[in-house]
């Protein structure tokens, strides 16, 4: 009896990895085989067209300039909060964090009703249908990875050295070049590779907001498979992004491990002001960055409640009614997307917290199976994830396609390794000699995992349900594929569907859609997780 007990405990630290590989692995092996037999080795293949060319090209550069610019503008904010002490400097940290927990879809539209209230609809530097648009999308959602990497790294670096630096005759500017900038580098290569993935793999940003002129390697995905339904041309395309977004993730991984260095660390280096002319420049610096982040949300706001006649809630109130190309009202919706990711959040937790427990307490093999498998959705494209689901789950052993389950399955497996990256840390965290007091004391394993580890890592696995929550409800990729059932229309389509209409009440309803949402994704997030955002 024993040792069946415990041949079946050592099977069920496989549990989290078998649903992750059938989840994940299942889908993205169906892509890769599909791809390879349709669509790479076809003569003059879909690889070779003058159209997939350039959606790479332009992939490529609107990721790379959205890196630049999201570094000019956040490296200043970032060196602001890591070395001065001011009033208000949590506050700021928290603020810059909302654009990022805000769905895609809701960007998109903020963007949109800054170009309609400044005017910005047409040129070069208009925001919409444009690569300004584009990059100022991806600048706007992606400012808190730079101050929250490198910002954060920074903040803990001790300044002996370039106090040293300084006092050996070396100026502000070359302390900072010799010294501050090579100690910072582990930091800024992270977010770097981060953002260029992050807008790499930007979807519903680029749907929006590009039109038909701007195509990248993701809305060619999804304009193959649903638009033309060749899924041969779709699978190649996302071998491409899927190789692409590998190596990233590899690359992401090694440098994230640099960031844990345990030499040369303060609790916080920053210090008040030194002068007027630094307040200034420090008041320069967070205006700026706080322009461009609230100028796109009180445009959405002022979208949503602004009538013909002025003010009111005339857009909101409209969200029972339902326009004729919506198979269901903008409320039904609601509805829909906070029962989806309710049940996200619930299969997130229990496979992500699965997972964690496995890769702190399990077999060794296990546990590098499932640490592996458990970072790689999220590396993955969404829309890669949900063009691999939908071929997968469409026969005989597991048919899924038509079910609105596949919905909450989709927004969980790329929900899950949050759960995983706030959980792992804190176990591993837990000092061994709580857990050796109470076997001592004669508590088996299962009770050591219930009264000790349980109730110290209750808040961080909070912490990541309420992020699989807020990726359940904003989550737009994969449910572009997955939630093609016209009863289950979640809001992150109903946006997207009304956005794609003229008319001014329907731009008005997508935009109380939008704040809809992005009050309950804000408020799921800062709900269960006050001190650390997204695991950055």
């Amino acid at each position: 009896m024993e040792r069946h007990r415990a041949r079946l405990t050592r099977w069920a630290w496989y549990a989290p990895l078998a649903a992750l590989l059938v989840l994940y692995g299942w889908p993205v092996l169906e892509l890769l085989v599909r791809g390879i037999r349709e669509g790479i080795d076809l003569a003059d293949g879909p690889l070779t067209t003058r159209a997939t060319r350039r959606a790479i090209t332009f992939t490529i550069t609107q990721a790379v300039l959205s890196t630049m610019a999201t570094l000019f503008l956040a490296l200043p904010l970032s060196a602001l909060l890591a070395n001065r002490r001011f009033r208000g400097r949590r506050a700021i940290r928290a603020f810059v964090t909302v654009p990022f927990v805000l769905p895609t879809i809701v960007v998109a539209s903020a963007m949109l009703a800054t170009a309609e209230r400044t005017g910005l609809t047409d040129g070069p530097f208009a925001l919409q249908g444009s690569l300004t648009a584009i990059v100022a999308a991806h600048v706007f959602f992606n400012v808190a990875v730079v101050v929250r990497t490198v910002g954060g790294f920074w903040s803990g670096l001790a300044a002996d050295q370039e106090r040293a630096a300084r006092m050996l005759g070396d100026g502000a500017a070359t302390a900072m070049w010799r010294v501050t900038l090579p100690r910072l580098r582990p930091a800024l290569a992270a977010a770097t590779v981060i953002v260029f993935l992050f807008s790499f793999t930007s979807f519903g940003v680029v749907l929006i907001l590009g039109g038909t002129r701007f195509r990248t390697i993701e809305t060619e995905i999804f304009r193959h498979a649903v638009s033309r339904t060749d899924f041969g041309t779709a699978a190649a395309l996302s071998i491409i992004q899927l190789v692409t977004v590998a190596a990233l993730v590899v690359v992401d991984a090694r440098l994230r491990q640099r960031l844990n260095r345990p030499d040369d660390l303060a609790i916080d280096r920053a210090i008040p002001f030194a002068s007027t002319r630094e307040r200034i420049v420090g008041l320069v610096v967070v205006g700026g960055t706080l322009t461009f982040l609230c100028v796109p949300m009180l445009a959405l706001l002022e979208g949503a409640f602004r009538t013909g006649d002025g003010w009111g809630l005339d857009h909101l109130e409209s969200l029972t009614d339902r326009p004729p190309f919506l198979t269901v009202t903008p409320a039904r919706a609601i509805l829909n997307s906070l029962a989806f990711g309710l049940l996200a959040m619930v299969f997130a937790t229990v496979i992500g917290a699965g997972a964690a427990m496995a890769i702190v307490f399990g077999p060794r093999r296990s546990r590098r199976l499932t640490d592996l498998a458990s970072m790689l959705p999220l590396g993955t494209s969404a829309v890669t994830l949900g063009f691999g689901m939908l071929l997968a789950f469409d026969d005989d052993v597991i048919e899924l396609r038509s079910s609105w389950l596949i919905i909450p399955l989709a927004q969980a497996l790329i929900g899950a390794p949050f759960v995983v990256r706030a959980v792992v840390p804190v176990l591993r965290a837990i000092d061994p000699a709580m857990r050796e007091a109470a076997a001592t004391l004669g508590a088996d394993a299962a009770t050591i995992r219930r009264t000790v580890d349980a109730p110290i890592a209750r808040s961080a696995v909070l912490s990541g349900a309420g992020f699989a929550l807020a990726v359940g409800l904003g989550e737009f990729g994969a449910t572009s594929f997955v939630g093609r059932d016209p009863d289950h229309m979640t809001v992150p389509l109903a946006i997207e569907r009304l956005l794609s209409q003229p008319g001014d009440v329907l731009q008005g309803q997508a935009m109380a859609l939008s704040c809809v949402l992005t009050v309950v994704t804000v408020a799921a997030v800062f709900a269960v997780d006050r001190d650390q955002r997204a695991g950055l």
